[in-house]
């Protein structure tokens, strides 16, 4: 569908300085209709944005992007001047998982040998550097839009969301790009306070 110049110059400027992450959650149900998830992803990239983070929960869009494109590198796939990371739930559980895992045999062979007298207690920054080191981390997203019947992030990597706005768009079959447009002009309006 193409947009005419009129409508297209009714829409607000769009800056993208403060998005550097998108991420966009998807219904599984909704994940079969992969045209409409390409239109999204072709819309995004005429937009400009740099990088995306494509979830759904059953990994129905890895499946069938990593068909039409061949082996996907750790889940990662180039389209035109952006970068797409695939992700599903396993990938959040396993993520997780490895985690644990990892610091447990750390603690383990590093500090129960040192331990008397010490607080063997795991950091945030302990975790996020450990996600990071197993391939699990991946950056957090400015913005997060969520296509579907429900408003949750429907199992999307939890850690990755600390400071993430979330939008709740509606259904994939009635996305309009002057929606995505909307939510990202809305987004660069916002002032994040982060705390001390």
């Amino acid at each position: 569908m193409k947009m005419s110049a009129k409508m297209e110059n009714a829409l607000p400027p769009v800056s993208l300085h403060k998005l550097r992450s998108l991420a966009i959650v998807v219904d599984s149900k909704e994940a079969r209709n992969t045209l409409k998830v390409k239109k999204l992803l072709s819309w995004l990239s005429r937009i400009g944005v740099k990088y995306v983070t494509l979830y759904d929960m059953e990994g129905i869009l890895k499946k069938s992007l990593a068909e039409s494109q061949g082996d996907l590198p750790n889940g990662m796939l180039h389209k035109d001047r952006m970068m797409i990371e695939l992700l599903s739930f396993i990938d959040s559980k396993e993520g997780i998982a490895k985690a644990a895992s990892f610091l447990c045999n750390k603690y383990l062979r590093d500090e129960l040998g040192n331990c008397e007298g010490k607080d063997l207690s795991i950091t945030e920054s302990d975790i996020s550097d450990t996600l990071n080191v197993i391939g699990c981390g991946g950056p957090e997203p400015d913005l997060l839009l969520v296509y579907g019947p429900v408003r949750c992030h429907l199992g999307f990597p939890a850690w990755r969301l600390r400071y993430t706005e979330i939008i709740h768009m509606g259904s994939l079959n009635s996305m309009k790009y002057g929606d995505i447009l909307t939510a990202l002009y809305e987004f660069s309006k916002k002032k994040q306070n982060y705390g001390t």
